[in-house]
């Protein structure tokens, strides 16, 4: 996750493909592009092969490394067009990654928090909308699996339940995987305004279950919490959501675009799952969302 290491090996791999092909013979300069990209690709093929990176990180990598190492196997074929020392280039661009590397780990990464807004009309009212916010059992794949994230690898969300403790409501969510973790609404007003925080465990995610580099909480991502705001207009309730979310890299001019898509996709595709749900649940949804009324209703 550093930029020495996500810069400068795709550079070196280009290096060495192009500097490889023309001890053989003259190459032209489509080739150089071409086969750096292929070579850089299969790079990244290779680590999750070998599993030394996760299938998300290979998917955002991959249009990075074949990008960046089909521009420097143009940059190759000149500097073996010229025969400037192309041996010791390679060599030099080999090592270079492991050099800065062992500088870099000592920059403090950057920490600025990042905001996402994204609204639906929902031909409800608040309050009809309110208790799907709560509780959402036997989460179908049909429901939720088209949104980017987990297409890309993402364990798809099985259950949300919520139960209130005094003053303090707990949402309980469980995704593929094993993973468990839980929201705690910090701030609420019924059918009106719910935030909540995540809460994570040691054991929220079950080795393998998410690339390290990209968990929910981890060094590199988080998700500090999630707004959902109603408020009534013609033809329905506005839904609103708001998310604070940390990316933490060295190249955040590549991460953040990135992760800016992602979670814009996911408020997206929470919104439109929860006006199906609201507008048309399931049996089984209608059963849990009143238990959960019953349920609060109880406490109070």
């Amino acid at each position: 996750m550093m930029s020495s290491f996500t810069l400068l090996v795709p550079v070196a791999v280009a290096a060495v493909t192009v500097y490889v092909a023309e001890l053989t013979e003259r190459r032209m300069w489509r080739y150089y592009f071409l086969a750096s990209a292929a070579a850089n690709a299969l790079f990244v093929l290779g680590t999750l092969v070998i599993l030394l990176e996760g299938i998300i990180c290979g998917i955002m990598a991959l249009p990075l490394f074949a990008l960046i190492g089909g521009i420097a196997g143009l940059l190759a074929g000149v500097v073996v067009r010229l025969a400037l020392w192309p041996r010791q280039t390679v060599y030099s661009l080999m090592v270079l990654p492991l050099l800065l590397g062992a500088f870099e780990q000592y920059i403090p990464l950057p920490n600025a928090i990042q905001t996402a807004e994204r609204s639906l009309v929902i031909p409800a009212s608040p309050e009809q909308i309110w208790p799907h916010l709560l509780t959402a059992q036997n989460i179908e794949t049909g429901e939720m699996g088209d949104g980017l994230m987990y297409r890309i690898g993402v364990p798809l969300p099985l259950s949300a339940t919520t139960e209130r403790k005094g003053d303090q409501l707990v949402r309980h969510v469980r995704m593929g995987k094993a993973i468990r973790f839980d929201q705690v609404a910090t701030e609420w007003q019924e059918a009106r305004y719910v935030r909540w925080e995540n809460r994570f465990e040691p054991d929220s995610f079950p080795a393998g279950a998410l690339d390290d580099h990209v968990r929910i909480g981890g060094h590199y991502f988080d998700v500090m919490d999630t707004e959902y705001a109603l408020r009534p207009v013609p033809g329905g309730t506005e839904l609103h959501v708001t998310m604070h979310y940390r990316v933490s890299t060295h190249f955040n001019w590549y991460a953040r675009p990135l992760a800016d898509l992602l979670i814009d996709n996911f408020e997206r595709t929470a919104l439109e799952f929860y006006a199906r749900r609201t507008v048309n649940p399931s049996p089984s949804a209608n059963a849990h969302a009143a238990a959960s009324r019953v349920a609060a209703a109880r406490t109070r």
